[in-house]
């Protein structure tokens, strides 16, 4: 299979929320100069003249898209299930990135979990969230970046700095304040070494800290919303299972955050090789 790096595919369904997505890719690719790619996922079962019309339809909307905004579009439809599908494929072919829109957790979703999880967990690529279009075309000024004791919350800071370098941005670092040593200990670690690699890439950043421990997922929300944060930017579960889904792994409350912030999601042990270059300036 082909591979891309400097692509940005947008999970397509015909929907409004695929459509906000789709705005945030034209956002970003005229930014880091890459292309998109809509992926529609069809039933096997479709028959070829079904397949054949949404084929048409797909590169209506391509097409409409490349000349109203000036960025080059393709589309590619492929058969399966989206919960393996989607990142099989960006995995399979590099894409650099993912910009997925989503519903939120509402309905039966509040049961059975967040499909936007289940969709993004075991990609080797970020996947980027969003639930409205964007407030404008500028770039992100100002990036979230949680920060806790986890050994996998190193990888993220790879992204951070390569969407700073990219967006101008000034990155929020955030932190609890636990009261266990050891968890303090971890997270001290994490966070200097976070602290040395933005100054030795001349990030500019912050500091923030919260004081009372309680739902670190909603807190991360609330500071977002009061601080008018672009894009918040989190490591999914590692090993995530069934269990989470059911009872709400604390990313799945993030995703879906009633604020509608973008929210960019990284799996541990993906593949950062294109922007590890970024971590020594």
């Amino acid at each position: 299979m082909e591979k891309d790096s400097k692509l940005i595919v947008i999970p397509w369904d015909f929907t409004n929320i695929a459509e906000n997505a789709l705005v945030h890719g034209v956002k970003i690719a005229k930014m880091v100069d890459n292309e998109l790619r809509l992926l529609h996922i069809v039933d096997k079962k479709l028959d070829t003249a079904k397949k054949e019309e949404v084929t048409n339809r797909l590169n209506e909307i391509a097409g409409k898209t490349e000349r109203i905004y000036n960025v080059k579009v393709d589309s590619f439809i492929m058969q399966g299930n989206i919960f393996n599908a989607i990142s099989k494929y960006v995995s399979d072919i590099q894409a650099n990135l993912v910009i997925m829109g989503t519903h939120g957790m509402k309905g039966m979703q509040k049961i059975t979990g967040s499909w936007a999880l289940k969709v993004i967990a075991g990609s080797k690529v970020p996947f980027i969230v969003v639930q409205d279009p964007p407030k404008d075309m500028s770039k992100y000024q100002n990036i979230l970046f949680p920060i806790d004791f986890k050994m996998e919350q190193k990888e993220k800071l790879y992204w951070a700095i390569f969407m700073s370098k990219y967006f101008d941005s000034r990155i929020h670092i955030l932190q609890s304040a636990t009261q266990d040593k050891s968890l303090l200990k971890k997270q001290k670690v994490n966070l200097n070494f976070a602290i040395k690699f933005l100054i030795q890439n001349r990030i500019d950043y912050e500091i923030h800290t919260i004081e009372k421990s309680g739902n670190f997922a909603k807190d991360t929300i609330k500071f977002a919303h009061d601080k008018n944060i672009d894009l918040v930017i989190i490591m999914t579960t590692k090993n995530i299972n069934f269990s989470d889904y059911v009872v709400g792994a604390h990313e799945q409350y993030i995703i879906a955050n009633s604020s509608h912030i973008p929210v960019m999601c990284i799996n541990p042990k993906a593949n950062y090789a294109k922007v590890a270059q970024y971590m020594y300036g």
